[in-house]
């Protein structure tokens, strides 16, 4: 059965004000169809087409910088009933907000103006690539009369060919379109946004400044709701597949599951749980992959991460004697510099259309969703893995209890995180420490987590939080940011803050790069210390509903939790922590060290 596409009727909104926040009442991307209404001349535009395409697909919040290229097309977006432009303090942080609005949503979108806003948001637009989020990246471009003329303009390097940015994207995008006439717009419009949504991918669209606001026949109509015809598993081939895999995992003695953060791509995780419930095998996830797999799962055993995997998770995926992971990354993070203990004879490698089983055979055209589910239909049940866990389990210990006023130890703090999550709530990790120390979170139903692993761009949190919390006001955001990166992307606290939400930021204020003092040391490694309470107290400036404070101790800490998640509630809370310089996890400093030895390694003789 095709996707079918329509538009959000039940989405419209009373307020089309550039700075309004207001959220519509849905968080689904994909809605039913409605009739094709005729449309006035001043409906009938470019830019109005494709505001109602992005209500359509569940955008109803866009996330944008002003600049002369594209001032005009933003004037139709917020035209747009159901459609908020929420202005960003800079385009990264645009890019960054449209990549976490994505994570929840499901798809998102940002505008920013032609080369000098482009090529400032691509950073956040190679980041959501590498994580596989649908993302529409739209530029106001240059006038469409101004192509294949020798004129020279503004905001580009200062020659007659405007195709720098365009040849920028290529590479992290998976389509791109440059309107520059009326004619073949809205084809391409459409053919941009339906493959961003069927590649899980994101997507370049400019659009010639003088273009948005003209009328033309090919946008008379409310768009006709378009459908992306579903991907479908080669069926002899998911038979093969399955018979080999099932095959291979029944002869084992202790096989186990482990998810990757593929699973998110292939919409998968529901089948992926499915099968652990079938199979009784021991279930990990990957460091990406948390959040996607539900960890109250009861053969849940934790994080596979080598060498800092959660604690006796490790031993027993090593020891097994056959493990299928389904949408993992191996890359150099992931492996912590290529150090898994893994075989290549042993596992099921699962990706989004492909099983390779062991060193052979290999199967193409299966969908991992139709993979998982037929397989569970043929496993034997299987809990001898878990039922090692089990015995070799120790409970995790408790920190060494503080000293009335001593110094706030991390580990301290995250347990005093640990018991603020519930099914209202979700994480954001930044890169940093607080990779590892979010991993040893245990999260409740319902939690969300996102952290940006495969690219690691630092500053990425402060983003991708106010476009997560912007999608799912229903839940409290917390987000763990070191000092390195907050001084990154900390302007738009303030769009968190004009946007009403009610975010609690831990800034963790340990005086530097912590991830890179583990990784290799040295005076670039520490940074200029900040007020961070009195900046946000200036950038609060009075308006919206702010509280901060900064905490030495965990007894300040305690009752700085109390006040964010009582009094406060209704606010957004940031939460100063203060640490040694020197206080990183036990995974950090082993993760740091392996990662370093990766990258220090000599060339190979030649």
């Amino acid at each position: 059965m095709d996707t079918m596409l329509g538009s959000l009727d039940s989405n419209k909104s009373t307020s089309n004000d550039v700075v309004s926040c207001t959220k519509p009442n849905s968080t689904s991307p994909i809605q039913p169809s409605i009739p094709s209404t005729p449309l006035s001349s001043s409906d009938a535009t470019l830019g109005r087409h494709l505001a109602r395409r992005l209500v359509q697909i569940g955008v109803t919040d866009v996330f944008s910088v002003p600049g002369d290229f594209n001032l005009t097309l933003l004037d139709h977006l917020i035209a747009e009933p159901g459609l908020n432009l929420i202005g960003c303090c800079n385009e990264l942080n645009a890019g960054y907000a449209a990549d976490g609005y994505a994570r929840s949503r499901g798809v998102g979108a940002c505008v920013v103006t032609f080369t000098v806003g482009g090529l400032s948001v691509i950073n956040a637009i190679a980041g959501a690539y590498s994580e596989n989020l649908p993302l529409i990246c739209i530029v106001g471009g240059p006038n469409s009369n101004d192509y294949g003329t020798n004129r020279i303009l503004h905001h580009t390097i200062g020659i007659p060919d405007f195709s720098q940015e365009l040849r920028c994207f290529q590479t992290v995008t998976c389509f791109q379109a440059v309107v520059n006439n009326l004619e073949d717009a809205h084809e391409l419009i459409d053919t941009a946004i339906s493959t961003a949504l069927k590649e899980s991918k994101p997507v370049y669209i400019s659009i010639g400044c003088n273009l948005p606001a003209i009328p033309h026949p090919t946008f008379s109509r409310d768009p006709v709701p378009f459908s992306l015809a579903p991907k479908l598993s080669n069926q002899m081939g998911l038979e093969a597949a399955v018979e080999a895999a099932a095959d291979f995992l029944n002869k084992a003695v202790k096989p186990v599951l482990v998810g990757g953060p593929k699973l998110r791509v292939a919409k998968a995780s529901d089948a992926f749980v499915e099968l652990a419930d079938v199979s009784g095998y021991a279930l990990a996830v990957m460091p990406s992959a948390k959040g996607m797999v539900p960890e109250h799962h009861p053969h849940f055993i934790g994080t596979y991460w080598g060498a800092v995997s959660t604690a006796f998770c490790a031993e027993i995926v090593e020891s097994a004697d056959a493990y299928l992971f389904a949408g993992p990354i191996f890359n150099d993070y992931s492996s912590v510099g290529y150090s898994l203990l893994l075989k290549k004879e042993k596992a099921i490698i699962v990706q989004p259309d492909r099983v390779v089983v062991a060193n052979g055979p290999a199967f193409g055209c299966i969908l991992m969703k139709d993979f998982l589910k037929a397989l569970a239909k043929r496993l034997k049940h299987n809990n001898a893995a878990y039922e090692n866990y089990h015995r070799i389990f120790v409970p995790d210990g408790k920190p060494l209890k503080s000293a009335p006023k001593e110094p706030l130890r991390v580990n301290v703090m995250f347990q005093h995180i640990q018991q603020m999550l519930s099914s209202e709530t979700a994480v954001i990790a930044e890169t940093g420490d607080s990779w590892f120390n979010c991993q040893k979170l245990k999260l409740p139903e319902g939690c969300g987590y996102e952290f940006q692993m495969q690219y690691g761009s630092i500053g990425w949190s402060v983003g991708a939080t106010l476009g997560y919390a912007q999608a799912v006001p229903e839940k409290r955001v917390i987000a763990c940011i070191g000092d390195g990166s907050f001084q990154v992307t900390a302007q738009d606290v303030s769009t968190m803050l004009r946007c009403g939400q009610k975010t609690i930021i831990f800034l963790i204020n340990n005086g530097g790069y912590s991830i890179e003092v583990e990784i290799h040391d040295g005076p670039y490694n520490v940074i200029k210390n900040w007020n961070y309470t009195g900046l946000i107290d200036a950038i609060h400036n009075g308006e919206g509903k702010c509280w901060t404070t900064k905490v030495f101790c965990e007894e300040e800490l305690v009752e700085a939790i109390a006040t964010a998640t009582g009094p406060k509630k209704d606010s957004l809370c940031f939460i100063e922590v203060i640490v040694h310089k020197d206080d990183t996890s036990k995974e950090l400093l082993e993760w740091g060290s392996r990662v370093s030895a990766a990258n220090s390694r000599p060339p190979n003789p030649q």
